[in-house]
């Protein structure tokens, strides 16, 4: 991995935001991410991404923490945050923005247990594919305290298979729609492409019943996205 994901985070903190991010995957075309939508607030956020900090008690685990947007709306609110991230620009850029605890480190290697996981900006992408679902569930629900939470977001995205008579062209034959490759360019340089996993919330409840973990729909977001509650 080249983070080119982390040099954006850290241009753009340092003041050398000159363009933006571009990412598109194998069943869609190049779209941009901007930067500045990686630094809001708390009041440009989503309003899935608002319940879910609404709802985080306790001692706080923010998986895939980016530039520490959550984790820091969290402090200012009191929570205790443990932030961590794969990327060494977002865990540099979040250490500098104020987020007192973050760390370089993969969701498969946390020891540490919480009250809340939070896994947000489609969270069950890290799950990469849905044979890995299980896995990522059981050590997810291995570091719950007792009567802990993962609050986790993702998008049912049956409708990109769409066409213009509402039929669906997904090939049955070939692995689970929700299965993409993830590309991502900056500056005229592109990442190693990676896995990226969009879930549906049934699929979800059905591997939640398999490791013991009980799923709830919170919420739906405004573009078939959802918000779910494991416990």
């Amino acid at each position: 991995m080249k983070d080119l994901f982390g040099k954006a985070l850290r241009d753009y903190h340092n003041g050398n935001y000159t363009e933006d991010l571009i990412t598109s995957t194998n069943i869609s075309g190049e779209d941009e991410l901007p930067l500045p939508y990686l630094f809001r607030s708390y009041s440009k956020m989503p309003k899935l991404e608002q319940k879910a900090l609404q709802l985080a008690t306790g001692n706080v685990l923010d998986v895939g923490c980016g530039s520490g947007s959550h984790s820091l709306h969290l402090q200012s609110k009191g929570s205790k945050v443990k932030a961590i991230d794969i990327s060494e620009g977002a865990v540099e850029v979040s250490k500098l923005r104020g987020v007192k605890h973050v760390a370089l480190k993969n969701i498969l290697d946390e020891t540490e247990t919480f009250d809340t996981i939070l896994l947000l900006m489609n969270g069950t992408g890290i799950f990469q594919e849905l044979s890995q679902v299980s896995i990522y569930l059981k050590h997810l629900k291995s570091l719950l305290n007792t009567n802990g939470q993962i609050l986790i977001d993702s998008s049912d995205i049956k409708y990109m298979y769409e066409d213009d008579d509402g039929g669906l062209w997904i090939d049955t034959n070939a692995n689970y729609y929700g299965e993409l490759d993830y590309f991502l360019s900056y500056k005229g340089e592109d990442e190693t492409p990676m896995k990226w996993l969009y879930l549906d919330l049934e699929r979800l409840q059905l591997a939640c019943e398999t490791v013991g973990l009980h799923c709830e729909k919170i919420m739906d977001g405004e573009h078939f996205d959802y918000l779910a509650r494991l416990s």
